[in-house]
């Protein structure tokens, strides 16, 4: 049974985790092959403007599946073989996600636990439900965020809140991941998908080639100097100036009509 759901609507493709019977879990199942391979089909697919991620369920995602952890107690499978099978497994997860010049929304419908709410970390933009619970779960069953979640929580919530929810393993309501800035929105749950919807729209409105770049600037500006990021952003500029549709925007304003973006 295939883990993710694809819908297209236009330049907006939906996609969405789903095996609720497993609460969304990211390991024990396909969901590694069908990420990395979803994410090459948008990185060649020029006209998918914006992405959304969701859950099906009550659950986002519930991270690693834990009952599947039991095989680790066999003594026959070595560290060195457990630290091939996360570079092989579900790292290709955030090096995919990551590398995706299409902005994606993270519509969170529920509990992001663990490699879940790293996963909701990988995306540009957080949309929390009211019944969202955020946790940076792993010390809790005596393991590390073998995932990135150790790179990824930071940059979205600061160190110290970082540190804090790492350190306990508590899980904090959407309320909190507002204020704290996981996440930029919490919407009631029937207003979750429409919501993201709805800013999908609004980001595919706009050209699909400064689109990939600006977020490409923002990646890089995540480890970049100013000095480096000034070059690169000067390269992409006059790559962008030279685009249809850089053309047609500067001649309906001129004009005095709305633009019609390739």
């Amino acid at each position: 049974m295939p883990f993710l759901k694809l819908e297209r609507d236009g330049a907006i493709l939906t996609i969405t985790m789903d095996q609720p019977g497993t609460r969304n879990a990211l390991t024990g199942n396909t969901a590694v092959q069908e990420f990395v391979q979803v994410c090459d089909d948008i990185r060649r697919d020029a006209s998918i403007k914006a992405v959304i991620l969701t859950g099906e369920g009550p659950v986002f995602s519930s991270g690693g599946n834990v009952k599947d952890m039991q095989r680790f107690f066999d003594d026959a499978l070595t560290p060195e073989a457990i630290r091939e099978e996360y570079r092989q497994g579900i790292q290709r997860i955030p090096r995919a996600l990551t590398q995706l010049d299409v902005p994606v929304i993270c519509a969170v419908n529920g509990p992001a636990i663990g490699a879940g709410l790293d996963l909701a970390c990988m995306c540009d933009i957080r949309i929390a439900s009211e019944t969202a619970t955020f946790a940076e779960s792993f010390v809790r069953v005596g393991i590390v965020p073998g995932d990135g979640g150790a790179w990824l929580l930071p940059r979205a919530v600061g160190r110290a809140k970082a540190a804090e929810m790492a350190f306990t393993g508590e899980a904090i309501d959407a309320r909190e991941a507002l204020a704290c800035g996981l996440v930029s929105r919490v919407v009631p749950a029937d207003a979750l998908l429409p919501t993201a919807r709805a800013l999908a729209a609004k980001i595919a409105a706009n050209p699909g080639a400064a689109m990939r770049m600006t977020k490409r600037l923002l990646r890089e500006g995540e480890h970049s100097s100013l000095e480096s990021l000034l070059e690169l952003s000067a390269g992409y500029q006059a790559l962008a100036h030279k685009t249809a549709d850089h053309r047609e925007a500067v001649m309906a304003f001129v004009e005095k009509r709305a633009p019609r973006f390739q």
